[in-house]
């Protein structure tokens, strides 16, 4: 980023820290869980509950965080983590562990499942210090402050992200967080909110990110395109150069978000990316939607936007702004029900709701902020929950651990081009398929697994081909259930190590997009 953008912030840091002094002192709800429930693509694949259901521990310290994670029975063991007061370099440290992979200056989340982490009491702070999620799944993050955390310079940490996500990550929901820089690259700072390498399902609501050269991107390169099913809404992106964010391929949705001084380019729709841009303010900003800085276009659906004070550069190699008068270039079907608030009073309803130690109020859909039940609940179903069309997954189950996250796979012959992995990666693009009409494929652990209920998903315009099918205990030989067609297996509880899909008949090439386990 152009050295600029330190000149752009000291007006705004200014003002931000008299807000941050203010609001940091606000009593919040004491929250033995998250409070209210995932919203947008984390409700999918399974549902994202972080550590609901599991123990509850108090932490003032990087190292008392860790430590928390390190002492569980496993690493997927369900745990709430509420933290207080300021996490910084002094006090995090690596601390080992069988249920963790933890480092020092970082909050690392790595090969774990099933934790929430959220700010009580006077409020949570991480000062200089970034929280890194790796190969990790369920996860939730709620009410804190991150701010100042750099890539070069000293201290560092996280690469220079406030939250960073990669490599086979799913199921995240960032709720009422605040997430800040004092510059751009040229200053020593990264992203506010980054994803690569595979991370999918996720979820940034209710946030602010602010004073920063990049917002945030998905995809670190035009061929990373693994990364997708990413929601955001009512966040305040202000004083920011560009990437709010930048989407290499994969599916987003943004809706009823605040732009302010966007100062180079906003949402950033590139390599195959498809974006469904729904109801967003954006005021006194360049270049808010479109593909930038690459050929490698991308596309977007857009309604019920406001566009103030907005100007937009002229086409050329490498720059195709949508406006001045943005037009849809594609369709995206949503799978969830969302409440859309109007454009109009998006300012305002973020302004009091969006990021941390605002009493994790939300909006009702109505443009009405309310206080959330506490707990985790069922997302109620909202008037403007669109009609699932030929983009969108196939209606699955709402709650529990997808098994098969992580888990092994392998099968019978395998069509060309097809993979036995593609059954167990979130993703409803890629798929096995047998060399035949029939044939086998399977999820398997290395120990022990308690299974009662299977999700057999078709990729997108091929549903209904599977015919006949059993689902066979594979160690066993014993027959689970039996039926014709994809979707919902339920039948009693069994431990195994390795279940089998066998398809039996099919009418024409019959394919598995997701083989997903649960527990329940």
């Amino acid at each position: 980023m152009r050295r600029p953008v330190a000149l752009r912030l000291s007006a705004a840091l200014a003002t931000t820290a008299v807000g941050a002094a203010i609001c940091v002192a606000l009593p919040i709800p004491q929250a033995s869980a998250a409070t209210g429930s995932a919203t947008g693509f984390a409700t999918q694949n399974g549902g994202t509950t972080g550590g609901t259901g599991g123990q509850t521990v108090r932490a003032t310290t990087g190292t008392a965080i860790h430590t928390a994670l390190c002492t569980r029975p496993s690493s997927s063991t369900p745990i709430i983590i509420q933290v207080e007061g300021t996490i910084n370099h002094g006090n995090t440290s690596k601390v080992s562990g069988d249920s963790c992979n933890t480092a020092a200056g970082v909050i690392e989340l790595k090969q774990i499942s099933n934790v929430t982490i959220i700010g009580v009491g006077s409020g949570a702070v991480f000062d200089q210090l970034g929280i890194h999620i790796r190969d990790s799944s369920n996860i939730v993050i709620q009410n804190v402050t991150i701010r100042n955390v750099k890539k070069s310079g000293s201290p560092t940490s996280n690469g220079g992200d406030a939250i960073g996500m990669e490599s086979t990550v799913r199921n995240v929901w960032v709720d009422h967080v605040t997430l800040e820089a004092s510059g751009g690259e040229d200053e020593g700072f990264d992203g506010l909110f980054d994803m690569k390498d595979n991370v999918q399902y996720v979820t940034l609501s209710y946030s602010i990110l602010r004073n920063s050269g990049r917002g945030g991107l998905v995809g670190s390169s035009e061929s990373d395109r693994s990364n997708g099913f990413i929601t955001y809404h009512h966040n305040l992106y202000e004083n920011i150069d560009s990437r709010t964010p930048l989407l290499r391929g994969g599916i987003a949705h943004v809706y009823n978000n605040h732009y302010v001084n966007l100062h180079e380019s906003g949402i950033n729709s590139r390599a195959g990316a498809r974006a469904k841009v729904d109801n967003n303010y954006f005021k006194d900003s360049k270049d808010v939607l479109g593909t930038f800085y690459t050929s490698e276009r991308g596309y977007w659906q857009v309604s019920g936007n406001t566009f103030d004070n907005v100007t937009w550069s002229s086409p050329g190699t490498d720059n195709y702004p949508a406006g001045p008068n943005p037009q849809s270039n594609t369709t995206v079907s949503i799978p969830y029900s969302y409440r859309l608030d109007g454009a109009s009073c998006v300012p305002d309803v973020v302004r009091q709701t969006a990021g941390a130690n605002k009493g994790l109020r939300v909006s009702d859909g109505n443009c009405t902020p309310q206080t959330p039940t506490p707990g985790p609940t069922s997302p109620t179903p909202g008037p403007t929950s669109p009609t699932p069309g030929p983009t969108s997954p196939t209606p699955g189950p709402t709650s529990g651990t997808n098994l098969s996250i992580g888990a092994g796979a392998d099968g019978s012959s395998k069509a060309s081009g097809t993979s036995y992995g593609n059954v167990r990666d979130g993703s409803l693009s890629t798929y096995w398929s047998p060399a035949g009409a029939t044939g086998s494929i399977s999820i398997k652990w290395g120990s022990a697994t308690g299974v009662a209920r299977v999700v057999i998903r078709e990729p997108s315009g091929t549903q209904g081909s599977i015919g006949s099918w059993q689902l066979v205990n594979h160690e066993t030989g014993a027959v689970l259930a039996s039926g014709s067609g994809a979707g919902t297996i339920t039948f009693p509880a069994v431990s195994l190590t390795k279940i089998t899909f066998k398809i039996n008949s099919s009418s024409g090439a019959p394919r598995v997009a997701e083989f997903e386990t649960y527990a329940s």
